[in-house]
């Protein structure tokens, strides 16, 4: 069974990606926003906040309740489906963390 994403694993993967340009503080200079795959559906989401509005970073609290398994009484999303898949979204295009960090090495 695949694994559920949470706020601990993007924290985790703002530690893999520290250094590399795959992180939001260290690419969003370079058009780069920070955003969420669905593989099941294609669908790409930016990432917000609860209310909508855009967020530096990424943030499970803005994702729709279609990918949404578990919330917190508060509203906190907890976990999504396991098919989301954090990113970035630049000219049009998603691209996976390691493609964000590649294509920032490949442009410095």
């Amino acid at each position: 069974m695949a694994h559920a994403m949470t706020a601990n694993d993007l924290g985790r993967e703002n530690r893999t990606f520290k250094g590399t340009g795959g992180v939001s503080r260290e690419n969003r200079n370079l058009g780069f926003r920070p955003a969420f795959l669905d593989a099941d559906t294609g669908a790409v989401y930016p990432a917000c906040f609860a209310n909508g509005m855009p967020a530096p970073f990424h943030l499970l609290d803005g994702l729709p309740d279609e990918v949404v398994l578990t919330r917190l009484p508060n509203g906190r999303v907890m976990a999504v489906k396991p098919s989301i898949t954090s990113g970035f979204v630049r000219e049009g295009r998603f691209y996976t963390r390691q493609q964000a960090a590649d294509r920032v090495t490949a442009m410095m």
